[in-house]
């Protein structure tokens, strides 16, 4: 199958967005066709079920969001609450997730999109795995989201796979 390009001609951010995007849409793709409990089962080796892996993206992308926003996260873990991160709780469901993360999605186009430059900077909290007194920019942001996304991506394949033998790109 030719996969469609995701570049935008002369346009860098909307690049980088079509980027994200497409993970974003590998991710929701796992979804497609399961009710609540198979998107929840944790039919492999791992404990990452589908619908822990939309959470957890989806919160990554509202932290990073709010980091670069410089504002508090509003869903920001401790490490009480950090199991909650990979799983849907009272209330919870894949479509309300899929519904949050679709706003954060509005959110994070219209930050970038608002971006004096994609090379403003904003700072990393501090954390043992940032530099002490970290920067990154919102091009880096990006990137990093196109990581994150696509490695949880791959996770979700192999999770849908061992639910029904769905694969992600048939």
């Amino acid at each position: 199958m030719a996969q469609m390009s995701t570049e935008v001609l002369g346009d860098e951010r909307g690049t980088l967005l079509a980027f994200v995007e497409s993970q974003r849409a590998a991710i929701r793709r796992t979804l497609v066709g399961l009710d609540e409990e198979q998107a929840a089962s944790r039919p492999s080796a791992s404990e990452l079920s589908l619908s822990g892996l939309l959470k957890h993206v989806a919160e990554c992308e509202l932290s990073w969001l709010r980091m670069a926003q410089q504002r508090p996260n509003e869903r920001m873990r401790t490490e009480e609450s950090w199991g909650e991160a990979f799983r849907l709780v009272e209330g919870e469901s894949v479509a309300s997730v899929l519904e949050f993360w679709d706003g954060v999605r509005q959110e994070t186009e219209a930050f970038v999109a608002a971006a004096a430059s994609l090379d403003a900077t904003f700072p990393l909290p501090p954390a043992p795995w940032f530099p002490k007194d970290g920067k990154v920019s919102v091009r880096w942001m990006l990137l990093h989201l196109v990581e994150e996304f696509a490695r949880h991506a791959g996770h979700a394949d192999i999770v849908r796979e061992s639910i029904d033998g769905t694969k992600a790109m048939g």
